[in-house]
C-alpha cells in the first residue's frame, strides 16, 4: 500500500479522475512530471519581499524546504504573501497597515491553498505580522503544517557595542534631546543592519519565533538561528521531511495547538521579556482553533511565570547571544525544570515537548540566562493591568524597569502623529501621563504601534520619567512605563475617549491597575456628550477592517473563527 494515499487527501480535487484533466494540465505546465501529480501536494507558504531585509532570506530558505518536501515523496509549490515590515512602516500612517496585514497574510494563504487544494503546508515569516499570519493559516486551515522563522540578521556593531535598528529609533531621541549630533546618527543608522534577517532582540518577531517552538508548531532549535548561518539550510530541508511525515502520521495543527500549548507559548513570552504584541497573537491563533484563550487567560500566564532571559530592549543580550548558549531549547528547558511548562504537549516531531527536550542542558558560567530558581523577576517581563481607564485590560511590559507605577495629569493627543511632534520638540515634562488615544483596532483603524515616539522618550533620557498610555500597540523593541492595549478603545467610546487634559492617571504595574482619579458622576457627564469621530479611511482596505474587527483583548480578530466552523478545509 503506498505510504500516501491520495483518495483521503485535499488535492484529489484536482488531481484525480478523467475530469480533472484541465487541473492537470495547468500543473504540468510548470515543468512538473505526470508522476508528480500522483504524490501528495505540499504548499510552500512564505512572506518573501525585497522591501526590507526582515523577509529576503525566504526564497532562499524554501528551496531547501523543496528539496526535503521532494525527498520524502511529496510535490512542493512555492507561493508569497504580501508583507509589511514595521521598522519602516513605524511612525507615520504606514503603521496603520501593519497589524491589518496579519489577516492579509492569513487570508492570501488561505485562498492558495483552497483555491489549489494543497495538502499541508510549510510557512516561512520574516518580521512581526507575518509570524502570527502565517501560524493563523496553518491553524484556520488544520493541514499538517511546519513552521519556520527565516531567523535574525546579525546585529551590527559601533564603538564596541552591538546596535539594531531599535537603537537607531532611541538614536533620534538623543538627536532631538541634543545628546548626540546628526553625524553620530548617521554612523548608527549605517551600522543597524549589517545582513539580512530580522530585528535581532527580543522584539516581536523573535518572540513569536520562541512562540512557535514552544507552541510545538517548529521544529526544536530552529528559531535562533541567524538567518545569514549556514545551518539554515539543512533545518529548512528537515521541515519538508518533517512535513511529509506529518501528513503520513495524520498529525496536524489542532492537535498541537491546544489550551496547555498556548499557555507554553505565553511562559516563554513571559520568561524571556518578550514582545506585548504576543497578547494579541495568541488569542488570534487560538481563535484559529476554536479556544478561547484572551488577554487575561496570556496574562495569567505571564503573572505565574518567572522572568528569566536578559534579553534586549530591557536587557543586554540578542538574539544571538542565547543561540549560542543553546537558543530556545535551553529557555524552555529551563521552564520545564522548573515546572512552568506543560511538557505532555505534541509537536511537529511527533514526540512531546519534553521528550524533545530531555537531552537539551542549560549552561552554566553564561549570564544570559537563569534557572527557574533564580529568576531575574519571580513573575514575567510582561504583566496585565486593570481598572476604571481599561476594564477590559491593558498590557506593559516591566522587565528590567525601574520605575513601575506613576500617578500624573494626562496629556492628551489624538494621534499618535501629535504625539510624537510634541516629544520631539521637547513639549512634555516630567511626571505627565501620555495619552495617544483613537488609535485601537477600529479606531486607528489598524492599532498602530508607539515605537517611533517611546524610542524619542527614552532617547531623550525621559524613560523612567513619563508614563504613555494608549489604545493602541507598542513595539517589542519599546521599553519604559508604557501601557497598551487599553479597552474599550476611543472608538467604541471607552473610558479613554472621556479623558480630558490633567485628569489624574494611577498606573501601579505591580498591583496590575491602571486607574482615572475622576468622579464617576463627572465620567457619566462626559459620556452623555461623547461623539464617536469619523474615520479617516472610509474606503479600501482599512475600512474593510474597522466593520469587522474585534477587541484587543480579544486578539483583534476579523472572523468567528473554529468555533463557527462546520467541517474544517483538511476535512472537505
Amino acid at each position: 500500500m503506498p505510504r500516501f494515499d491520495k483518495t483521503r487527501l485535499p488535492s484529489r480535487h484536482v488531481t484525480e479522475g478523467p475530469e480533472k484533466a484541465p487541473m492537470r494540465a495547468m500543473m504540468l505546465g510548470t515543468g512538473l512530471a505526470p508522476e508528480d501529480l500522483d504524490k501528495p501536494l505540499i504548499g510552500i507558504a512564505t512572506t518573501w519581499s525585497e522591501s526590507s531585509p526582515c523577509n529576503m532570506p525566504l526564497h532562499d530558505q524554501a528551496q531547501f524546504v523543496k528539496t526535503g518536501v521532494r525527498e520524502a515523496g511529496g510535490t512542493p509549490f512555492e507561493f508569497t504573501s504580501a508583507s509589511v515590515t514595521d521598522g519602516i512602516a513605524n511612525g507615520h500612517r504606514g503603521m496603520k497597515a501593519s497589524l491589518v496585514s496579519r489577516e492579509l497574510v492569513a487570508e492570501s494563504i488561505e485562498l492558495v491553498v483552497r483555491g489549489h487544494c494543497y495538502d499541508a503546508i510549510v510557512g516561512l515569516a520574516g518580521c512581526d505580522k507575518t509570524l502570527p499570519g502565517v501560524m493563523m493559516a496553518m491553524v484556520r486551515l488544520n493541514v499538517p503544517s511546519v513552521f519556520l522563522y527565516g531567523g535574525s540578521l546579525l546585529p551590527g556593531h559601533l564603538d564596541g557595542r552591538q546596535v539594531g535598528v531599535v537603537d537607531v529609533f532611541e538614536g533620534v531621541g538623543s538627536y532631538t534631546g541634543g545628546k548626540i549630533g546628526r553625524d553620530e546618527l548617521q554612523r548608527l543608522e549605517v551600522a543597524a543592519c549589517p545582513t539580512i534577517g530580522a530585528c535581532p532582540g527580543q522584539y516581536t518577531a523573535s518572540t513569536m519565533a520562541a512562540v512557535s517552538e514552544a507552541m510545538g508548531i517548529a521544529l526544536p532549535g530552529s528559531g535562533f538561528v541567524p538567518a545569514v548561518d549556514a545551518k539554515r539550510g539543512a533545518i529548512a530541508a528537515s521541515c519538508g521531511r518533517t512535513v511529509m511525515d506529518l501528513i503520513a502520521r495524520n498529525i496536524r495543527p489542532r492537535d498541537i495547538v491546544t489550551r496547555k500549548s498556548l499557555e507554553n507559548a505565553a511562559a516563554i513570552v513571559a520568561a524571556s521579556g518578550g514582545s506585548t504584541n504576543s497578547a494579541l497573537h495568541l488569542p488570534a491563533i487560538a481563535n484559529e482553533a476554536g479556544i478561547k484563550f484572551d488577554l487575561a487567560d496570556v496574562v495569567d500566564v505571564f503573572r505565574r511565570t518567572p522572568y528569566l532571559a536578559d534579553m534586549k530592549p530591557t536587557g543586554r543580550y540578542m538574539a544571538i547571544d542565547l543561540y549560542r548558549i543553546g537558543g530556545v531549547p535551553v529557555l524552555i528547558k529551563a521552564l520545564l525544570d522548573g515546572g512552568y511548562l506543560h511538557g505532555d504537549c505534541l509537536t511537529v516531531t511527533g514526540k512531546t515537548l519534553a521528550e524533545n527536550h530531555a537531552d537539551v542542558v542549560v549552561p552554566s558560567g553564561q549570564d544570559i540566562l537563569r534557572p527557574a530558581k533564580n529568576p531575574f523577576s519571580p513573575s514575567g517581563g510582561v504583566v496585565g493591568l486593570k481598572g476604571s481607564l481599561a476594564p477590559e485590560g491593558a498590557i506593559c511590559k516591566v522587565a528590567h524597569l525601574k520605575r513601575r507605577a506613576l500617578t500624573g495629569p494626562a496629556r492628551i493627543f489624538e494621534s499618535e502623529e501629535d504625539c510624537l511632534a510634541a516629544v520631539l520638540r521637547r513639549d512634555y515634562k516630567a511626571g505627565e501621563v501620555l495619552v495617544i488615544r483613537y488609535e485601537g483596532p477600529r479606531g486607528g483603524p489598524g492599532m498602530r504601534e508607539m515605537l517611533a515616539t517611546t524610542s524619542a522618550i527614552y532617547g531623550q533620557g525621559m524613560g523612567e520619567d513619563v508614563a504613555l498610555v494608549t489604545d493602541g500597540r507598542f513595539s517589542g523593541g519599546t521599553r519604559g512605563l508604557c501601557v497598551g492595549h487599553l479597552g474599550p478603545e476611543a472608538a467604541v467610546g471607552g473610558p479613554i475617549a472621556l479623558l480630558k487634559n490633567g485628569d489624574m492617571i494611577a498606573i501601579d504595574a505591580d498591583a496590575g491597575t491602571i486607574d482615572l482619579l475622576v468622579p464617576s458622576a463627572e465620567l457619566e457627564e462626559r459620556r452623555r456628550t461623547w461623539q464617536p469621530r469619523t474615520t479617516l479611511h472610509p474606503t479600501g482596505a482599512l475600512w474593510r477592517y474597522a466593520q469587522t474587527v474585534g477587541n484587543a483583548a480579544g486578539g483583534a480578530v476579523v472572523h468567528p473563527g473554529a468555533t463557527a466552523e462546520k467541517v474544517s478545509y483538511a476535512d472537505s
